[in-house]
């Protein structure tokens, strides 16, 4: 297994490009137009310049983990030589229905598809596609070059050489893979989703700040992240999106989403992204500043 193709070029996509082709991997990276992979290449050039500077890697290594990149923004023409496609668009599941089944009459029997969603099913996902057991999902923690963990989550009818195969796959890429089932927000998202929707509760009905909720949890209870900190930095729209999944998923009022959460969402303050969310981001700036909402 040598070729891969990671489809979606955001934060997840281009860190999962970044740390295949640092270990060796040959990458087809594809999005829907030629700005965002350009935007992609270049975040990937910015992460390997703090590698650079941390000591971590040297100029040769740089040069080579870039020239194993290459973009596409034809879906034919960038999977067509895949071992392993890696699916990292955004998490809505028709637009991930849509691809797997295009990826499906597009790809060999043998293609291995993954998809790194944080919570949709993969049962759901393979049974759009021809080859349900070729299915498996890859789920990556942020940021990708990083973080070490990786949710191997294995659908109804995803066969064990395929799950032992992308096990060991996460073991080249220097990861821990832990092997799921396929449940709703499979382990870290049913656990971490309604945690941080508890501490949005918290805000909610005034027991206290955003910064009082987020320094209890990190003195307290040891998190290098506060909970809110936490949510911008995922994204308060993909918060929101995971937690509609483990409401609908379960029907237990425990996984409805704080009201405060999806009015943020609605007004376009989604965190990181957006330079907003229970904190204000400036380029540049290492500083938190409380969100004038909640200062």
């Amino acid at each position: 297994m040598k070729n891969i193709t990671v489809i979606g070029s955001g934060t997840m996509g281009n860190g999962i490009a970044h740390t295949f082709a640092q270990h060796g991997f040959e990458v087809s990276l594809i999005d829907i137009n030629t700005s965002a992979l350009d935007k992609a290449v270049q975040t990937i050039a910015n992460n390997l310049d703090r590698q650079l500077k941390k000591g971590s890697i040297n100029e040769q290594d740089k040069a080579d983990t870039l020239g194993r990149i290459k973009t596409y923004t034809d879906i034919k023409e960038g999977a067509a030589n895949a071992h392993l496609v890696i699916e990292a668009a955004t998490e809505n599941r028709e637009i991930k229905l849509q691809l797997f089944k295009q990826l499906s009459d597009i790809c060999g029997d043998e293609v291995i598809l993954a998809s790194n969603t944080s919570s949709i099913s993969i049962t759901e996902i393979a049974a759009v596609t021809k080859n349900p057991g070729q299915v498996i999902g890859m789920h990556f923690m942020n940021p990708v070059p990083v973080m070490k963990l990786v949710e191997v989550i294995k659908g109804y009818a995803t066969t064990n050489a395929v799950i032992q195969t992308i096990m060991q796959l996460a073991k080249a890429l220097d990861k821990d893979p832990v092997e799921v089932n396929d449940y709703p927000g499979f382990v870290a998202n049913r656990i971490l989703m309604p945690m941080i929707n508890e501490a949005i509760y918290t805000l909610y009905e005034g027991v206290a700040g955003v910064e009082e909720i987020d320094t209890v949890m990190k003195l307290g209870m040891a998190h290098p992240m506060g909970p809110l900190q936490l949510a911008d930095f995922i994204g308060l729209d993909v918060c929101l999106a995971i937690l509609k999944v483990l409401y609908e998923g379960f029907g237990n009022q425990k996984y409805a989403p704080c009201p405060l959460l999806v009015n943020m969402v609605t007004a376009g303050h989604r965190g990181v992204k957006t330079g907003s969310g229970f904190y204000k981001y400036t380029a540049g700036s290492k500083t938190l500043v409380v969100a004038d909402k909640f200062s």
